[in-house]
């Protein structure tokens, strides 16, 4: 193809509202009547065809657990061989793929999803996880249809950073894919994390195995089909649910392996790359290892904070999608002028919040993903109960006898270094330290040395000093800085997201930064008058 082709100027998708008498209200109700009548079989798609393994696991709804939305394959050793076969084969043809017909194919899947799809994934994403119909709109939808927009354009940029040439030469820069298939592996919280971890590789001229949470395959499945309508050649991304403990090693234990982009807990994160550094010598080059795991994401306030602001933000912060985000607002630190206001605030606001069945759009949070979660956020709770050094001032039950649903729980640490202050819990808890008003640099120096994290933060003032003051000092402390502001709802294009400490390796999905890490690039020079003669001047003598 002659000619320098320039991506659509990319832009971020407005979110639909689905307030009262809406049509995209009456869609998504439809949409989801429907997919609570049928039941669907999901197969491993490897090389493009539907494989039945005959291991089967259920996809349920979380907020109504004995309802069965389908059955899928759970991928084994024979099916991760062929995988890596399949992967291996459509490789060539995919790397060496103009990128114009690579970025076409991801620009249609961001129109097929923001109108064909958009239900489709948005039901799927509210039944499968559990999500309220704003919080699937902005993730499902949104997030991702952004992701297909922007990342094409990000790749162009890429490609046009070119070298400077002197005189009589002319050098430019090849941007190849890595040589063999990244392994991807998403959570269940994001369907647009699901959506962009294995196709942002992909893009890039990559091939991919692609292993979603067990918890999430039902949204996945429907990723795969949006892809397949889109143009994606058949081998490019290959499907592999099943238990992580059985797919992870022996997919890393492959010499092909050339890179891993992961989105999880971080213990999960670690094992992988202690495995993978193990596993140097039989690789055939250094595999790329990107990852976004945990957070112990904080709200930090001065005394000069507006207080009806961080109320509002600390209910949405921590307890939207019920606190199930790798961002969401986990502990928060009050100055005592501000606390009885704060206090009430909360207390007040708490009571008003719908839980539910999320089909029903009054219901302001779902259930937790499964139960699992469930124990382990309940755990924490009980521990606080009976900690002589934490009080539980809202909400603190629960209940897994139709779903797991556990009520926006708000304890208060006098320890700034209690459990819930420091370890993720990664479900609808918000632990508060009040702390002494002038005791503000004391303060946020215990916010930075607390947790191992350092993903999220957010701090509300409104003595620009003081923000000043938390700008340096929790510097480390955040990969996404909010100010009076709460810290979720990162868009692309507007805040790349990650984080770096434990929270990962910062490679920021939604900025070019995160496409650079698929490319391996090639300098070449290209000598336009070559020399004739080895001799240098210096050689001659008078």
């Amino acid at each position: 193809m002659n000619g320098i082709i320039k991506v659509p100027v990319p832009y971020n998708e407005p979110v639909y509202s689905y307030a009262p008498g809406t049509p995209e209200k009456e869609a998504l109700k439809k949409q989801l009547k429907k997919m609570l009548n049928e039941e669907v079989e999901i197969p491993l798609i490897i090389g493009g065809k539907e494989v039945c393994s005959g291991e089967l696991a259920d996809c349920c709804c979380p907020h109504e657990h004995k309802h069965l939305l389908g059955r899928y394959h759970k991928a084994g050793p024979k099916e991760l061989d062929l995988a890596v076969k399949e992967a291996g084969k459509a490789w060539k043809e995919w790397s060496e793929m103009g990128w114009v017909s690579r970025a076409s194919i991801f620009l249609r899947a961001a129109e097929l999803l923001a109108t064909k799809y958009r239900y489709i994934l948005n039901a799927a994403t509210m039944l499968g996880q559990s999500k309220t119909a704003h919080q699937a709109e902005i993730d499902a939808a949104c997030e991702l249809i952004d992701f297909y927009r922007f990342n094409p354009y990000y790749m162009s940029q890429i490609y046009a950073q070119q070298p400077d040439s002197a005189a009589a030469t002319w050098n430019y820069m090849e941007y190849r894919a890595l040589e063999g298939f990244v392994f991807a592996v998403t959570p269940f919280n994001f369907t647009s994390i699901a959506g962009n971890l294995p196709t942002s590789p992909a893009m890039m001229g990559n091939t991919v195995l692609w292993k979603p949470a067990s918890s999430a395959v039902y949204s996945a499945y429907f990723l795969m089909l949006l892809w397949k309508e889109a143009g994606l050649p058949d081998g490019v991304i290959n499907f592999i649910p099943g238990p992580g403990r059985y797919i992870g090693d022996p997919v890393l234990e492959k010499r092909e392996l050339a890179g891993v982009h992961f989105t999880g807990s971080t213990s999960v994160f670690q094992g992988m790359w202690k495995t993978i550094g193990a596993n140097l010598m039989k690789y055939k080059s250094y595999p790329r290892i990107v990852g976004e795991t945990g957070g112990k994401d904080f709200v930090f306030v001065h005394a000069s904070a507006d207080s009806e602001a961080v109320v509002t933000a600390l209910i949405r912060g921590a307890f939207e999608y019920q606190g199930q985000k790798c961002s969401a607002a986990s502990r928060a630190y009050i100055p005592d002028n501000l606390w009885p206001v704060i206090k009430k605030g909360l207390l007040d606001e708490i009571k008003t919040i719908k839980m539910g069945d999320v089909a029903d759009f009054t219901n302001f949070i779902g259930a937790v993903i499964d139960k699992a979660a469930f124990d382990s956020i309940v755990e924490y709770i009980e521990y606080a109960k009976k900690s002589k050094d934490a009080d539980i001032i809202a909400g603190g039950k629960y209940d897994d006898s139709r779903g797991y649903f556990i009520e926006p729980t708000l304890v208060v640490a006098k320890d700034p270094r209690h459990r819930l202050m420091e370890e993720e819990i990664f479900g609808p808890v918000l632990t508060i330290h009040v702390y002494p008003e002038a005791k503000y640099k004391e303060t946020l120096k215990l916010c930075d040395t607390t947790s191992p994290y350092g993903l999220t933060g957010a701090v509300f003032a409104t003595d620009r000093a003081a923000v000043n003051e938390a700008f340096v000092a929790l510097r480390h402390a955040a990969g996404n800085f909010y100010i009076n502001d709460k810290p979720t709802g990162a868009v692309v294009s507007q805040q790349p997201f990650g984080g770096a400490r434990g929270s990962g390796t910062n490679d920021k999905a939604g900025s070019y930064l995160n496409l650079l890490r698929w490319a391996s690039a090639r300098a070449v020079k290209e000598n336009l008058n070559p020399p004739k003669d080895y001799r240098y001047p210096f050689l001659k003598e008078k």
